[in-house]
């Protein structure tokens, strides 16, 4: 069976684009799939040229590269759209490229048969709080939103498109926003033989000794770009309430920094802040921390904290996160009620670090919790999926 999947970026260093790369792998390797890739930039995927791909006509990824445009993002974001529908058919008159269906990971091109569903930005855009904002930036950020929006009422309530979201709290906003009952829920997952807890142990001193970070000192975790979004505005605040305790924030993300460092130096944290570009070896990071936070007001899933738990790795959550529909709040992980109550969550640092045989019992649990959780059950979804969406359209 042959596919076409659009996706502007693959990597391993941000979420979306990390589980994009793990299905892929799985459909070609498992279940044969022959995948043109269109998209913009690959990493940390095995791909191969035109010419291997015609030799092996089952389980291979051909990546079909597409150019990016300088300028704001959502100019690029437009050119991508109308250039990989264009790509496709000049691929299909041109080169005798066919395929059976088409699959996004959102809303990427406006033919996909199957849509994978990370994020709703009908909700992110409710979250956002720029109507009193001036300028050129926040100009681009309600036109971008405003974009995805309109396209996602286009596709999302389009009943021929089959949808997958990536937990129950997404489905649900896939039901309230657009009406879509019928969508299945494939969570994400993680690779057990690369997260564990034993694979921190070796990278904890080179990673803390990297930040500079004492022995002594308690490294709280946030990773996730939109920091607003994930809560750092609230995890600042938490750490000032616990301005007592040896605290560092490991911050990790692509974010504007600016109006952080501002608020970290007005709650009188800065010199406890680091902020940190995201790497395609994402263990170092939890390998130097002692807890993952992650207060965000929306997340349809969190893969982060999934990898920290099967990494061992304590973690506080927010109950706006998909995937706390699998977490036993106290067992697995401690899961505020509040995101937003600062007050709260630096109750709940303290809590955890005056009990450190409670982080353990945390970390351990956290660990069998996520090793439930994997990529093949992920791609057996999407996989029956697709086969069902190719059955109905005959």
């Amino acid at each position: 069976m042959r596919l076409a999947f659009v996706s502007q970026f693959v990597d391993r260093r941000h979420g979306t684009e990390r589980s994009v790369a793990e299905l892929l792998s799985r459909l070609t390797k498992i279940y044969g799939w022959e995948i043109y890739l269109y998209a913009q930039s690959v990493e940390g995927l095995e791909v191969v040229t035109t010419r291997e791909a015609h030799r092996q006509n089952t389980g291979v990824i051909y990546w079909r590269r597409l150019p990016a445009v300088p300028g704001p993002y959502v100019f690029r974001f437009l050119f991508w759209y109308i250039l990989n529908r264009w790509r496709r058919a000049w691929d299909r008159l041109f080169h005798g490229v066919n395929y059976d269906l088409v699959c996004s990971p959102g809303i990427n091109c406006s033919d996909a048969g199957v849509i994978l569903v990370h994020v709703v930005f009908h909700r992110l855009s409710e979250l956002q709080n720029d109507s009193s904002r001036i300028g050129l930036r926040a100009w681009h950020r309600r036109a971008y939103y405003k974009t995805l929006c309109a396209l996602e009422q286009r596709l999302y309530r389009d009943p021929r498109v089959a949808l997958a979201a990536v937990s129950r709290h997404t489905a649900e906003q896939l039901a309230f926003y657009f009406g879509r009952k019928n969508v299945s829920v494939s969570p994400h997952g993680v690779d057990m033989q690369f997260f564990h807890p034993g694979a921190l142990a070796p990278l904890r001193n080179s990673a803390r000794e990297r930040w500079k970070f004492a022995a002594h000192e308690v490294v709280l975790l946030l990773v996730g770009n939109d920091w607003s979004n994930k809560g750092l505005p609230t995890l600042l605040e938490a750490a000032s309430l616990c301005h007592e305790l040896p605290l560092r924030l490991l911050v990790v993300g692509e974010d504007n920094p600016a109006p952080f460092i501002s608020s970290a130096r007005q709650f009188n944290v800065l010199d406890r802040v680091i902020f940190a570009s995201p790497s395609a070896d994402v263990r170092s990071f939890y390998a130097a921390a002692d807890i993952l936070i992650s207060p965000s007001l929306e997340d349809s899933f969190n893969l982060p904290c999934l990898e920290a738990m099967a990494c061992g790795l304590p973690v506080i959550l927010s109950p706006n996160a998909g995937i706390s529909e699998w977490i036993r709040s106290g067992t697995d992980a401690v899961l505020l009620s509040d995101p937003k109550d600062s007050h709260e969550l630096a109750g709940a640092i303290r809590a955890l670090l005056s009990n450190p045989e409670r982080m353990r019992r945390l970390g351990e649990n956290a660990a069998r919790t996520a090793a439930t959780l994997t990529w093949d059950r992920h791609a057996k979804i999407i996989h029956e999926l697709l086969c069902s969406r190719l059955t109905s359209s005959f």
